[in-house]
């Protein structure tokens, strides 16, 4: 996990649409970036959804919300479309930024270990600046967490 106050590493990945999007894309306006495991699971749906439905209120707060995992930009525009996501969804099929935002990580699930996305979410300033980061969040709490902190 990357530490707060450094620059939030840039990057540029395509969306649900295929279209490419960067980071400094969003200078001026406050990011909620986080990085989940798989489109249209359990938990990463409900993180989306309580996303979805808060969006309005970090909008009025001037941040924008971005997911990350590595589905591809397909299965990002099916869980975009079955779910009403409003906000924009990064397909990182070789893990590049997942790696740089140091969360690809051992995972213990039921005894098993193997490597995977550890949930976690960063606040990055409007100067591109990490002011907070939180590490294996609840998915169906972090949406409220993230707009506290705000």
């Amino acid at each position: 996990m990357l530490s707060i106050g450094t620059m939030a590493p840039e990057f540029s990945l395509p969306d649900q649409n295929g279209e490419i999007k960067s980071l400094s894309d969003f200078k001026g306006h406050r990011v909620i970036l986080y990085f989940y495991s798989k489109d249209m699971t359990s938990g990463c749906s409900k993180q989306a959804c309580a996303f979805g439905e808060l969006y309005p209120k970090f909008i009025e707060k001037g941040a924008v919300v971005i997911g990350i995992s590595k589905d591809s930009v397909a299965s990002h525009k099916k869980f975009e479309q079955k779910y009403g996501l409003p906000f924009i969804l990064l397909s990182d099929t070789e893990k590049r930024v997942i790696q740089i935002y140091g969360v690809w990580k051992e995972k213990k699930i039921s005894g098993k270990v193997s490597m995977g996305i550890v949930r976690t979410t960063y606040l990055i300033d409007e100067d591109g600046i990490i002011v907070q980061a939180f590490d294996k969040v609840k998915a169906a709490d972090n949406p409220a967490q993230m707009l506290e902190v705000l």
